[in-house]
């Protein structure tokens, strides 16, 4: 799935944008407008496709402000330095490269944002900040096969089940098995978007025992059954 949001580049909100199709006219890859060096920007894209890309790319913000007063801005300073240097380089293995590269800023600009985000707008990213919840995420997401019971999660968090209840539904926002019954129909749906095994095979990997109970709790979770949803998708 590619999404394409416009978007205006300018050096102040007052300046009359010029479509970036004129200015990239000789070649698409890198473009000059104007006289001297007072600005330069470096462009690119991330794309990725897993059970948790959509929900993850609802809760980003449009624009994500790296401050060179910083605890990040080290980093993201190292990295686009080294992805200046490899773009314009023509050594072996430059562009693969610039690809990785472009993978390890988005990563830090993720991190960056679950450390400094206000809590109230992270949602379930905001469970990645507490010690206790994030291995229970991290074991969910790693095995969506399993049926996951509310004491075994309690006992990864190391607390009571009833504590541990109480502080992923604040954390998160939804109960722990609530969560991860939605992260294992965000699985299939993915699975049944991108490839051609059958309903069965999908529904019996994923821990059910019937196709009729995987019908039922993808249902809920996605409003149609799985053979509409991969018909449509």
């Amino acid at each position: 799935m590619i999404a394409r949001t416009p978007f205006i580049l300018a050096s102040g909100p007052d300046v009359e944008p010029i479509d970036a199709a004129e200015v990239f006219t000789d070649n698409v890859m890198t473009a000059t407008f104007g006289v001297g060096n007072d600005v330069e920007l470096l462009g690119g894209s991330v794309s990725f496709d897993s059970p948790g890309a959509v929900e993850l790319i609802d809760l980003l913000p449009s624009v994500v402000v790296i401050k060179a007063k910083s605890t990040s801005a080290s980093s993201f300073a190292w990295l686009l330095d080294e992805l200046d240097r490899e773009w314009q380089s023509s050594q072996v293995g430059a562009f693969a490269m610039c690809n990785d590269l472009l993978r390890m800023i988005f990563v830090h600009a993720l991190r960056h944002h679950v450390l400094t985000a206000d809590v109230a707008d992270l949602n379930w990213l905001g469970g990645l900040r507490d010690s206790s919840i994030a291995p229970v995420l991290r074991a969910i997401h790693r095995q969506p096969e399993k049926i996951w019971r509310l004491g075994e999660m309690a006992d990864i968090a190391c607390m009571s089940r009833s504590s541990f209840a109480a502080v992923f539904k604040t954390r998160v926002g939804q109960a722990p098995v609530e969560y991860a019954t939605r992260w294992r129909m965000r699985v299939a749906a993915t699975r049944l978007r991108n490839s051609a095994e059958s309903i069965s095979k999908i529904a019996a990997s994923l821990g059910y025992l019937s196709d009729a109970a995987f019908g039922v709790a993808f249902r809920r979770i996605h409003g149609k059954s799985p053979g509409r949803y991969r018909r449509e998708a």
